[in-house]
């Protein structure tokens, strides 16, 4: 019974480590987002800036910086306001990695 009970609590560690995996997805769909203003895949057709291919760095300055109120906006500032600092990054990674 014993050897029961601890296969049946080393099953339940193994769910656990795989229910906290993180979602292969989650940039892309935390990125999509964005799509509206900034276009499919952060390629703008004009009227915003294209967030594609830009340095992952820049990127998240401009977030921060959208954050902070450094950089004047019309709702950037209430959307960034949304994600965590560790989304951000994802994000910014993110549009970095499309051409």
């Amino acid at each position: 019974m014993k050897l029961k009970i601890a296969i049946a609590a080393l099953g339940l560690v193994g769910l656990a480590g795989l229910a906290h995996a993180q979602d292969p997805n989650l940039a892309r769909n935390l990125a999509a987002t964005c799509t509206n203003c900034h276009g499919t895949n952060g390629r703008s057709v004009g009227g915003m800036d294209s967030l594609a291919g830009e340095p992952k760095e820049k990127l998240l300055q401009k977030l921060n910086d959208f954050r902070s109120g450094d950089k004047p906006a019309t709702i950037m500032h209430q959307i960034v306001a949304g994600y965590t600092d560790e989304q951000l990054a994802l994000i910014s990674a993110w549009f970095a990695e499309q051409k």
